[in-house]
C-alpha cells in the first residue's frame, strides 16, 4: 500500500509502508531506501 510521510517542514515521500513505530510516525520503502516520518492522513470522500 502506498503510504506518503512528511519528513522535515517541506519534504514529504511517497513509498511502500513498511511498519509503524511506537512514536506515531511510519516508515515507508523507495527503491531500497527507509524513511520514517508523520503520516498524511487521507481525507474521506463525502
Amino acid at each position: 500500500m502506498l503510504r506518503t510521510i512528511v519528513v522535515g517542514s517541506c519534504v514529504s515521500v511517497q513509498g511502500t509502508f513498511e511498519n509503524q513505530l511506537e512514536n506515531g510516525k511510519i516508515v515507508v520503502r523507495v527503491g531500497d531506501r527507509l524513511f520514517a516520518g508523520k503520516p498524511v492522513l487521507r481525507k474521506s470522500a463525502a
